[in-house]
């Protein structure tokens, strides 16, 4: 019986679709064909049973009264919010036509614009990523996010590997770094809790004050990118001492004498004049580190967001090497756990890159998108962008340097499709806007980046109105632009046997349970065992060298002209009850929330005339920013936080925090550096 067809109440098994590491299993009640309840799996290990705040008000966001439901047009100018509601015939006919128009005078003038608005493995990216590699267009190189911190991670491990999250339960000592867990890693922060009352030391390491500093036994507020001078500096005293497992370091460690050298020349007193500490915090730290059995690092991706952050996330990688702490369960380090999953789900042969023409087309970093649409940056000299289609992202809100993606956006020569659930950013200035269906309304299959479960998504409601999943979306537009090959038309079901095929990890069994743990070893790097030729891991890479702290590209060191007309260096980290840009428009959820705000410590008011609550413009040579301003300890002297992502439609004058952020990239992995960015803040 076709599940979705039933009036009767039952549960679904689902999964979380969004970008967080925890990729909750849920349970979906449904009651005559509606949703009513959407629960964490209390039988799922990670999940336990909860969920957080947002995404336990799912079917809110489901049922959204402002859901796009039925294709639209554009009537008026650009932005004007004029749409008329046409059929999907009308809609993929009139698409197909006007970008094979534009194929045939050079794909490459296509460019697909997606991430991680989902990250099932089959709406995420499948029927799309075949027809745009069929068609010759631009590739999208997706660095918005992670890509320092993913990249110095192969660089290091060769692969994006780590801890299994259910061993931080058995540490003794846990760094948290540059991660708010109580806000963006609640499963992890529950077995945080578990080592807690067990005895272990939290320290957490993040400039802004957050939720999780303020339950951690220490918090080190260092300066915005400078985590790979602290981590130095941890080195040197563990070398210096004599604290190092250098038979570890010798069996399992390329070139780590290259690494010693380079720790003793950053003494405590060196490393804290650039982090902004006391010497005496990091010997302390040092200590704690090198001596507490077994101890573990929780390291998330903003901290990459800085000129220097693959460098930074290499030395991190490199400190359970450098004490041993891998020998153990519940010593290591977890950034990212998505390596795990190669060959358990075959992104491969769902995406297909082998139906690209040769050469390759050229690749556009999501990253610099407003300069590649306006052809003002540094991207390929290529022919313009003349389509851009949108699916999965909201870069208008999301992408930095905001001011030259909307005016790209603009264009009225620039044909966009945008497949939503809602009239985004990026949406209002769309030619056309597609429904797509939400996480309760298809089938997926999900991996994860923060464990090692593999989750299937079963759909637990008929699509609502007329939208559609990616996938039924792009295998219409595929038979209307003309490819007629069956790998087009695979349905979502061959889909989900086509990643799951050689897979060791049972599709009956997971369509029988909802989940299953993917084959990792217990204790992955006990005795060596990285994804390298030689099984050890790298210090020395061929592709970037010794690791070394980088300062930011904004900073009084590197730009004292730059730092005196901008003194505030800003971070712009996610705020607690929004995704990215998702649940922004949740009402629930933004009540919570209030309006957009900057927090600013006291000194830094007090010497510009803001008080709390006060309206204040937070502005550089790339934009400016209004909000209000929230004055208090989670801002450290010289720093500011912008919480972000906002609408920008959600602001009273329109502005967004990434009218501030640089398209500069990252040392490694060509990456976003959002949080390296300096301001000046002045009352309204």
């Amino acid at each position: 019986m076709n599940t979705i067809a039933r009036t009767d109440s039952h549960t679904i098994r689902a999964a979380c679709p969004h970008d967080c590491p925890d990729t909750c299993a849920m349970r979906v009640t449904v009651e005559d064909g509606r949703v009513t309840r959407v629960e964490g799996d209390p039988d799922h290990p990670p999940t336990a049973g909860v969920l957080c705040t947002k995404v336990s008000r799912y079917a809110e966001r489901t049922y959204h009264p402002e859901r796009v439901l039925h294709p639209l047009k554009r009537v008026g100018p650009k932005g004007s919010g004029q749409w008329e509601r046409v059929s999907w015939d009308a809609a993929l006919t009139d698409i197909a036509g006007r970008l094979g128009s534009i194929a045939a005078r050079g794909a490459e003038r296509i460019l697909p614009y997606s991430y991680a608005g989902t990250m099932g493995k089959l709406q995420g990216e499948s029927i799309s990523a075949r027809l745009f590699h069929a068609l010759g267009a631009s590739q999208l190189d997706d660095t918005i996010c992670a890509s320092a911190g993913s990249d110095a991670l192969a660089a290091t491990y060769g692969g994006k590997l780590g801890m299994h999250l259910g061993d931080f339960a058995h540490a003794g000592l846990i760094l948290i770094w540059g991660s708010n867990s109580v806000a963006s890693n609640l499963h992890f922060w529950r077995l945080a809790q578990d080592a807690k009352r067990n005895g272990a030391t939290l320290v957490c390491i993040d400039p802004r004050r957050t939720e999780t500093a303020e339950k951690c036994h220490r918090h080190i507020a260092l300066r915005p990118g400078t985590d790979g001078a602290l981590a130095l500096a941890l080195m040197h005293e563990i070398f210096a001492n004599g604290w190092a497992d250098t038979a570890y370091l010798e069996a399992h460690v390329n070139g780590w004498e290259a690494l010693r050298e380079r720790a003793l020349g950053w003494t405590p007193e060196r490393a804290a004049a650039e982090c902004g500490l006391e010497a005496g915090q990091i010997r302390e730290l040092a200590q704690m580190y090198a001596h507490t059995r077994p101890a573990a690092i929780r390291l998330n991706y903003g901290m990459q967001r800085v000129a220097g952050g693959g460098n930074a996330v290499r030395l991190i990688a490199l400190l359970p090497c450098v004490t041993g702490a891998w020998r153990e369960r519940g010593g290591g380090m977890l950034l990212s756990a998505s390596g795990w999953f190669a060959g358990v789900v075959n992104a491969q042969a769902l995406e297909r890159p082998d139906l690209m023409p040769s050469p390759a087309p050229r690749v556009i970093n999501m990253t610099t998108v407003g300069d590649a649409l306006l052809q003002s940056g540094s991207e390929d000299a290529g022919p313009p962008i003349e389509a851009v289609v949108v699916y999965n992202s909201n870069p208008v809100a999301i992408a930095p340097d905001s001011g030259k993606v909307v005016a790209g956006f603009r264009r009225e020569d620039l044909f966009t499709v945008v497949l939503e659930h809602f009239l985004t950013d990026t949406a209002d200035l769309a030619d056309y806007v597609l429904p797509a269906t939400t996480q309760l309304e298809h089938l997926d299959v999900h991996t994860s980046y923060g464990h090692t479960w593999v989750l299937l998504n079963e759909p637990a409601i008929a699509p609502l109105g007329e939208s559609r999943p990616n996938n039924a979306i792009f295998r219409d537009l595929a038979a209307r632009m003309g490819f007629t090959d069956p790998l087009f038309a695979e349905s979502d079901e061959e889909l989900l046997r086509t990643a799951m095929d050689s897979s060791p990890v049972s599709l009956d069994e997971l369509r029988a349970t909802g989940w299953v743990r993917a084959p990792v070893p217990e204790l992955p790097f006990a005795d060596g065992g990285f994804h390298t030729p030689d099984g050890k891991a790298i210090v020395d890479s061929p592709l970037y060298g010794v690791p070394d702290h980088v300062p930011n590209r904004e900073c009084a060191t590197t730009d004292p002209a730059l730092a005196a007309r901008y003194p505030l260096a800003m971070i712009s980290p996610p705020a607690r009850h929004f995704l990215n840009s998702s649940f922004v428009n949740v009402k629930s959820l933004r009540s919570i929330e209030g309006e957009p705000l900057v927090e600013i410590h006291p000194e830094d008011a007090a010497v510009r005339g803001i008080s709390e609550g006060m309206r204040v413009r937070v502005f550089n040579d790339r934009g400016s920013y209004t909000c209000r301003a929230e004055v208090g300890a989670r801002a450290r002297p010289g720093v500011v936080n912008a919480l972000g992502v906002w609408w920008r439609k959600l602001n009273a004058d329109g502005s967004g925090v990434n009218d501030l952020t640089s398209q500069a990239l990252t040392d490694i992995g060509r990456g976003a550096t959002f949080y390296d960015c300096l301001v000046e803040v002045e009352a309204l």
